[in-house]
């Protein structure tokens, strides 16, 4: 089943880079999503040296190399939206509906003297790329690094998990979400939101800055382990010949980066903020309040031709 998901999406690759990517009003296909993965601005592919194995057997010893790689890689569809069950992403708007501890989202305004702040709740998903599988199958000729991500698997669904996604709990009384100026995705001239709690409220009256901090709070979550949220962890241990990427650091470029596919899809990659405090975002504005992005992620690998890795190339 593996293999056939893996040369069905690598199928699917080649067909979306040759006809090009769909440009959908409201909607993004798994189709768009395996052509986004063409992006050279995202991947960042660099032969960066070699590794060194070791093979011994009763006659003897002896070495052989493979070339070490680095790149980034797409692991997750992180979808934010305003109306629960109404993802973006086509394919897996099923997977959570509205229920009764997650009925509909939408935005509050709460007016105080000569003060107007509003407050956006959005749910949020972090879904695996579909153009994972198509890394993986070329990984086994040593062109790339695996994925650590299952391609349409749920890491989260913020439909499941409504303590802490629409109560903040128990994040909210953390002290990072008590502290001003601690975890801020931004800086003092261009804040767009605070990573803690993480929770799908946003006090912004930006509506595409309210979704990037809800895409960085639920990658936050996803790619580490024990965090008091109900999701799957996307993790996985440093081995020979493999270095994946460590767990999201916001605002670093070396880290990860973000690649927007709804809406006005783009080829470029950049971390949140992607744009100056004066920047228009003219176009950038979901009519429906939907929104998805692709998460990107450095991985570092080489070829496994020994038993033991005795040399590589600093990365």
């Amino acid at each position: 089943m593996t293999c056939r998901l893996a040369m069905t999406a690598a199928a699917l690759m080649i067909v979306a880079v040759t006809l090009g990517p769909t440009r959908p009003a409201a909607a993004v296909s798994t189709s768009q999503l395996i052509s986004s993965a063409a992006s050279r601005d995202c991947l960042q592919y660099q032969v960066i040296g070699v590794c060194v194995w070791l093979t011994c057997t009763p006659s003897g010893c002896e070495t052989d190399t493979s070339v070490k790689v680095k790149h980034y890689m797409p692991d997750l569809v992180v979808s934010a939206y305003m109306r629960t069950g109404r993802n973006p992403w086509q394919a897996v708007a099923g997977l959570a509906g509205p229920g009764s501890k997650a009925e509909s989202g939408g935005n509050q305004r709460r007016r105080r003297p000569r003060n107007h702040e509003q407050e956006r709740f959005k749910s949020t998903d972090a879904i695996g790329d579909p153009a994972a599988a198509g890394f993986d199958l070329l990984s086994s000729f040593g062109y790339s690094c695996r994925s650590t991500a299952t391609p349409f698997e749920p890491y989260f669904l913020s439909t499941y998990d409504p303590l802490a996604w629409r109560g903040g709990v128990p994040e909210s009384a953390y002290p990072e979400s008590l502290t001003p100026g601690v975890k801020v995705i931004g800086n003092p001239g261009n804040k767009w939101g605070h990573l803690y709690p993480r929770e799908g409220f946003v006090k912004q009256t930006n509506d595409y800055k309210a979704a990037a901090v809800n895409a960085d709070r639920a990658a936050s979550i996803v790619t580490r382990t024990g965090q008091p949220h109900v999701y799957i962890p996307l993790t996985a241990d440093q081995r020979q010949g493999y270095w994946p990427p460590d767990a999201f650091k916001v605002g670093d470029a070396s880290n990860h980066t973000w690649q927007r596919v709804q809406p006005d899809p783009t080829n470029s990659c950049s971390v949140f903020p992607d744009r100056g405090p004066g920047a228009s975002f003219a176009g950038n504005i979901a009519r429906d309040g939907a929104y998805a992005f692709v998460l990107w992620r450095p991985y570092q690998c080489c070829k496994r031709r020994g038993e033991t890795l005795i040399y590589s190339t600093p990365g």
